[in-house]
């Protein structure tokens, strides 16, 4: 694994992680309040229930955090489960009113520590592609050893 993209893992992969961490046992309020602002973007979360919502949320995230953290993991892999995270998260984000200016795109103030996380789907896109041409490069020097 590069250097660049061991760092495009790790910060994100931390991150996750921890906050994966920081949700275990959450209440019940607080499940309900994350679970209507998840369902904005994506509208199947709205059917679960606020505790079932609040472990499917920690653990997901801390799945994606340790697929990202853990170097065994293929970073196409690790990088399709980044993106199904933070594309959920960047949904939220344009579906919810009040978080985008009149354009749709903008973050006003209510959606900017939202609209960050359109970051995180970038390096998902770039794990995906350096990982499909890592392997390739894997194969080659293989077969050119052969």
């Amino acid at each position: 694994m590069s250097l660049s993209t061991a760092i495009l893992r790790a910060v994100p992969g931390a991150f996750i992680l921890n906050s994966g961490i920081g949700k275990l046992g959450m209440d019940a309020g607080t499940a309900e309040h994350m679970r209507g602002m998840a369902a904005q973007g994506v509208p199947a979360l709205g059917k679960l229930t606020p505790e079932q919502f609040a472990k499917f949320l920690s653990y997901g995230e801390i799945a994606v955090g340790t697929s990202l953290l853990l170097p065994f993991v293929p970073s196409k892999v690790a990088g399709l489960a980044l993106a199904g995270f933070s594309g959920s998260l960047v949904s939220m984000y344009l579906r919810t009113p009040g978080m985008t200016e009149e354009d749709g795109v903008r973050p006003t103030q209510e959606g900017t520590a939202v609209a960050k996380d359109t970051w995180l789907l970038a390096i998902a896109a770039a794990l995906i592609v350096s990982g499909g041409s890592a392997a390739k490069k894997v194969k080659k020097a293989k077969a050119d050893q052969a």
